[in-house]
This record gives structure tokens, C-alpha cells and sequence, in this order.
């Protein structure tokens, strides 16, 4: 870290800890203007949480493993626990949060062989774990925050929170403030407060009753880990990097720059959001500026603003800023929820150079986009319709049956297939200008919402392939939950089997053999 980002860094972090005591100790406002005190024995505290274990199963054998003449269809892909506990108190006015989960997982006979791949791909050596469990295990104080009410309109929460600002399930238009740790489970897990990676926040939300709204801000102050910072992937060929490249521990060529002066961890970054009710609809319209969600490549080949210290490329997260409007509301003759969302993302970067690693399609550039970095403006829009269907009579469910579809789409503002833009980076595959998916989801409901079946599908209608998860949640009793269900993947024809290839590779091509069966037992207290 720089002289400067360690100074700024201190500076946030004097700033955050003196908003905290203020917090805790400073008096409440009343309406009036008057400060109100509290007696000392005005406390509660209550603590709950989880214990949670899950058991996956391979659906299908996956050609990496041909390599060394390994089966994985049948073989345990996870076996993970973890352990949540979950803390609230009250001290007069002031309400306070903390969250820690502490996460393990056995090393299964399949992710050893996908350790042993490493040895014959040369990444056995230089990579930033030691085992392939390194890529799962973590303890984590995932949330510590105070909120306080300034009068009867204000509250303002002070440290690592998590701020939920968007309307999609499967897919985000505007829920980016944070980025989500998609490393042990990339396909689905429903509690995205368990993905979404929280951040040291100053965040407010202030009631304005005359406009029938509320005006939500936050300032990230940016003393946040590296980690902490965007998406994170299983890049270090763990059962979810994507094919062909499980068993590819990528971390022994790259590095994760959290310092590049176009995405650099210490800057401050915020956003601000107006929500409200009019006409008979809620509406929302959000600004923020943050760190791209997915990373780019800034390769050795051609540096982006910066020489990269790994030794092919640095993963980034280039600043973006986005603008975007929700809306939604009730149907009559549909009988409906219909929402709607769309995000315009300013300099949204991509990465350069289609083809092969050593065959281009352009000549100049370098393929499977290590050829830079390139910005455009994106817009992405969300349309969703919420139903009860009265399944009542077909399939003799106890009440209607919640059901959902969203249409997600992507689209490249001045596109130009010129500019030689690759989907992701390790691939060779070309960006299109709209990427399009369909989702879909109904759960039915039985003996009192105890047994509850359920169905979610998707397809890419650019590319083709898609998804489809039956599954069945179990209601045990007051403590006990159990959920099964199959993570069904096709590729549409559209998969990669050959690393560092020009192989068209798209969305569920990444995914292609990644089918399982999926146990998940829960806990609660």
C-alpha cells in the first residue's frame, strides 16, 4: 500500500471509530429538538444463529479429470459445515449487530484429484493456497455496525453492514454496492445475505413522510480489505472454476491488485437512493459509484495503466458509476406484482482479444482477452412478473402457489465488433452486444408450509444453454430444515474443452458438466 492510501486509510478509520462512539454515547433528538436520555439498565440482548451442513453430489464426469484417468460422476463434490451466530442488542436508542460464521470443509476424494491436477498443469507450485480447502474454509466477523435515530426521520448505521439496493433474484441490474463471494457454491444458494460480502459502511436512511419516500446514502470510507472488494471467483481450480479450467489454479500466474489507481481499495466510494410511493406504484431511483463486480485482466501483454505483479496478469476492479430506476406495482387484471429495473453503468470494463492464446483473431492482439482493457457503457433492464397461481385443484398444494419471471438482459451501448471484446477473460469467445436470460421459479406448498416442492429454470436466449433446479425444502420442526435439489446445467452447445482456446464457450458453457445433487441440513437456535 502507498504512503498516501495508508494515511487515507488511517484517516477513515478515525473517522468511522469517532462516528461509533458518537453513536453509542451521544444523545438521542427528539422531535422537538431536545436531547432524551435513557436509564442504565435500558439494555436487551439476544443471540441465535445456525449450524449448517451440506453434502454434494457430481451428476456427471468432467473431461478435466481424463487427465489423469479420474472419474467424478458419483463422487462427493462438497461436504462443508459451518457455524452462524448471530448477536443484537439494544442500549437505549442505540442498536448494535454482529454477525461471525466460521465455515470448514473436508477434502473429498474428487477435490483431492482436482488437487492432484494441479501437478500435471505446473500451477502445483506458486499458487496462494496450500490445499484446495484453503479456497473454502474462513472465519469471518461478517457484520459489527450501530445504528441511532436522530429524531423521529433519521437513522444512521456506522460499520461492516450489508446494503441491499436492487429488485433481480438470480441476476444483479443494481444491486452492486457490494460483491458477493461466489468461490464455494457459484449455483444457488437462495440467502444472498450469506454470499453478499459485507463492507465498513456509514450508511443513513432519512424518512420524508410529506413525499411519501425515504432517502437512503452510505459512504464507504475505504478501509476495506482486498478481499473484501468485488466478486470472488474459484479461480484456483476448485470444483466451481468454470470449464475447462477445474483443477487450473490460476492464483500461480495472477495476483489480485486492490491498489491500481483505476480501482484502488482506499478510495472512497458512496451512492444515494431515493424511494417512494406515487400513483398507485413504488418506485426508487439510485445513484453509486463502486467497483465492478466481476474483475477484468490487466495483462502483462498489454498493462492497463499499470505493469501487473503476477506473472501473466492482475485481476481488477475498475471503478464504475451507475444509474438506475426501479419501479413496481400491483396489476388488476393480471393480478400480478409487475416490477421493473434498469441500471446504466458508466465505463463498465472488458477485456481485449478473442481467439486462441497463441492464435488471435486480430492480428496484434493477444487472445483469450489478455490484450487490455477496454471501457463502454452498458444498460441493463430487469423485467419481472409475481404471481400466486391457484394450483390448488391440480396438484392439491395447501394455498396458490408464489411464482416468478424475470427477463434479464445486457446490452453494450456503442457496440462495435472492432473492438475485438472478449466475454471473459481465459476465454476466446466474443462479447455480443445483448445477453439475454429468462428465469422462472414456483414453489408449492404443502401441510401447512412444512413441505414445500419447488422449481426454477433459465435459459440464455442469446447463446443458448441454461439451468433448472428441482428441489424440495422440508420444514422438520421448530429448529430443523432440510432442502434437496439438483443443479441441472447445459451448454446449448456452446462449451469450452480445451484451456486457452477459441473454443464459444458462453454463460452455461462455463458450467457444462457441473451438474449435482445437493443435501443442505440447517440448525437453528
Amino acid at each position: 500500500m502507498t504512503s498516501k492510501g495508508a494515511t487515507k486509510r488511517k484517516a477513515a478509520s478515525i473517522a468511522v471509530l469517532a462516528a461509533l462512539a458518537g453513536a453509542a454515547g451521544g444523545p438521542a433528538q427528539g422531535a422537538n429538538g431536545e436531547g432524551s436520555s435513557w436509564a442504565a439498565d435500558d439494555f436487551s440482548f439476544n443471540l441465535s444463529g445456525y449450524a449448517r451442513g451440506w453434502v454434494s453430489v457430481n451428476l456427471q464426469n468432467q473431461p478435466e479429470l481424463d487427465v489423469i484417468d479420474k472419474d467424478s460422476k458419483g463422487k462427493l463434490s462438497m461436504v462443508r459445515g459451518s457455524l452462524l451466530l448471530d448477536a443484537d442488542a439494544k442500549t437505549g436508542p442505540v442498536k448494535w449487530k454482529a454477525i461471525g460464521r466460521a465455515d470448514r470443509e473436508h477434502k473429498t476424494s474428487y477435490l483431492n484429484d482436482l488437487e492432484r491436477l494441479r501437478e500435471t498443469n505446473g500451477t502445483a507450485v506458486g499458487g496462494h493456497s496450500s490445499s484446495i480447502t484453503d479456497n473454502y474454509n474462513n472465519n469471518e466477523l461478517r457484520e459489527f455496525w450501530a445504528e441511532m435515530p436522530f429524531g423521529d426521520r433519521v437513522t444512521v448505521k456506522v460499520g461492516k453492514q450489508q446494503l441491499v439496493w436492487g429488485e433481480s433474484d438470480f441476476f444483479h441490474a443494481m444491486d452492486l454496492v457490494h460483491g458477493y463471494d461466489l468461490s464455494w457454491r457459484l449455483f444457488f444458494e437462495g440467502e444472498n445475505e450469506e454470499w453478499r460480502k459485507p463492507l465498513t459502511l456509514i450508511s443513513t436512511k432519512i424518512r420524508v413522510p410529506e413525499a411519501n419516500g425515504m432517502l437512503a446514502a452510505y459512504v464507504r470510507p475505504g478501509v476495506d480489505r482486498c478481499e473484501d472488494i468485488g466478486n470472488t471467483y474459484d479461480i484456483r481450480g476448485g470444483r466451481w472454476f468454470f470449464q475447462p479450467y477445474r483443477g487450473f489454479d490460476l492464483s500461480a500466474v495472477t495476483d489480485k491488485d486492490c491498489d491500481h489507481p483505476d480501482g484502488d481499495r482506499d478510495d472512497v466510494t458512496g451512492g444515494v437512493r431515493w424511494s417512494g410511493e406515487a400513483f398507485g406504484l413504488s418506485y426508487s431511483l439510485a445513484y453509486l459509484t463502486s467497483f465492478s463486480a466481476d474483475p477484468v485482466a490487466n495483462s502483462a501483454f498489454k498493462p492497463y495503466k499499470k505493469a501487473p505483479s503476477g506473472a501473466v496478469f492482475d485481476l481488477i476492479h475498475p471503478k464504475i458509476d451507475v444509474l438506475g430506476a426501479t419501479v413496481s406495482g400491483y396489476s388488476a387484471a393480471l393480478d400480478a406484482v409487475l416490477s421493473a429495473e434498469m441500471a446504466y453503468t458508466k465505463d463498465q470494463p472488458f477485456n481485449v482479444g478473442t481467439g486462441a492464446f497463441l492464435a488471435p483473431n486480430v492480428p496484434g492482439h493477444v487472445g483469450i482477452g489478455l490484450g487490455g482493457v477496454k471501457k463502454k457503457n452498458t444498460l441493463t433492464t430487469m423485467l419481472r412478473i409475481d404471481k400466486d397461481l391457484d394450483l390448488q385443484g391440480l396438484f392439491g398444494t395447501s394455498r396458490p402457489s408464489f411464482s416468478s419471471i424475470q427477463l434479464f438482459n445486457t446490452q453494450v451501448l456503442g457496440f462495435d465488433r472492432d473492438d475485438d471484446l472478449v466475454r471473459l477473460f481465459a476465454y476466446g469467445t466474443a462479447l455480443t452486444e445483448h445477453n439475454t436470460i429468462l428465469t422462472a421459479f414456483t414453489t408449492l406448498n404443502y401441510a401447512n408450509d412444512t413441505i414445500n416442492p419447488g422449481f426454477a429454470i433459465g435459459v440464455d436466449l442469446s447463446h443458448g444453454g441454461g439451468f433448472a433446479i428441482p428441489s424440495l425444502s422440508l420444514t422438520l420442526s421448530d429448529e430443523w430444515l432440510a432442502r434437496i435439489e439438483a443443479d441441472i446445467f447445459w451448454s446449448g452447445g456452446k462449451s469450452n474443452k480445451t484451456q486457452f482456446s477459441n473454443e464459444p464457450s458462453q454463460l452455461f458453457g462455463y458450467f457444462d458438466k457441473a451438474s449435482q445433487l445437493v443435501f443442505r441440513l440447517t440448525r437453528q437456535f
